[in-house]
């Protein structure tokens, strides 16, 4: 039978570029939810709110009697927090599993032995979370000031409130790396994706409840920082210029969402490795 030479040969191939290769995790992530029609139906249903909202500013439009239905940055804030609810659910979804099924299937030894490194991977699945995030908050409210400008058929509103374009941007990107970094911390503590997203529930009811009783306690608002979901909605509230609905000052909040952030990613340093060493 003939031999074929199997001496070395330079690869003639294409070469990614270096520091690409969370782009890789980030799509077949992205695309691996977007196959699930469950997932679908959810990222649906969260622009549900945009079509009302929409409707409303049409309606503010063409009868101007209905002031209360006048466009506002107070109307934005509500906005978003009305889309809390659906990023509670996207982020059970499309984050409990992220890490926790590559740590069930062992795969964190094969991505890591490639070139890409924890952070590369780390940056992979937090674009997954972002991607879906910003598609149901940062999305649908900067289009919702494009309807604005088109049923008003000018410019009126959006010149004087200039600030709401870098707000919903700052806002929605708070919320994004605050709530992406806790769930991938959770689901690298675990190999079921199932129980990851309990942790995650529990931990966001509990704390929820916590706040409730010291409220009841000392009926004060200023403990913002007990309540993660409070946090980032008194942060929300100074961010576009409403009265704030808590008492504490808003460096409170933004300490707490710091240390939050800085622990998620403390956890992730230590669980993201390609090899357990045993001392």
């Amino acid at each position: 039978m003939p031999i074929h030479d199997q001496s070395y040969r330079r690869y003639t191939g294409e070469r990614a570029p270096q520091g690409r290769a969370w782009t890789v995790i980030a799509n077949a992530g992205i695309r691996t939810m977007m196959a699930k029609k469950k997932f679908l139906a959810l990222l649906v249903v969260a622009w549900v709110p945009f079509v009302i909202a929409a409707g409303q500013m049409y309606v503010a439009v063409n009868f101007s009697q209905l002031e209360m239905l006048a466009p506002s940055a107070a109307m934005f804030q509500r906005f978003l927090d009305v889309q809390d609810v659906w990023v509670f659910f996207i982020t059970i979804f499309a984050g409990a599993g992220l890490i926790a099924n590559d740590m069930r299937a062992n795969a964190l030894q094969i991505y890591l032995a490639r070139p890409m490194g924890r952070f590369e991977y780390i940056a992979g699945k937090f674009a997954v979370l972002a991607f879906f995030f910003l598609l149901v908050t940062w999305l649908p409210a900067t289009m919702l000031l494009v309807v604005q400008v088109v049923f008003a058929g000018n410019l009126t509103f959006v010149s004087a409130n200039l600030f709401l374009i870098p707000a919903i941007l700052v806002a929605t990107l708070s919320q994004t790396i605050v709530l992406s970094m806790v769930m991938l911390a959770l689901s690298s503590l675990s190999k079921s994706a199932r129980f990851v997203g309990i942790m995650y529930a529990g931990a966001f009811f509990f704390t929820q409840g916590l706040f409730g009783v010291v409220y009841l306690v000392t009926r004060s608002t200023g403990y913002t920082w007990i309540s993660l979901q409070m946090s980032l909605q008194h942060l929300r509230d100074v961010i576009f210029r409403v009265p704030s609905r808590y008492d504490a000052a808003v460096w409170v909040s933004v300490a707490g969402l710091a240390v939050i952030v800085a622990l998620a990613a403390l956890v992730l340093e230590r669980r993201v490795r390609g090899v357990e060493v045993v001392t």
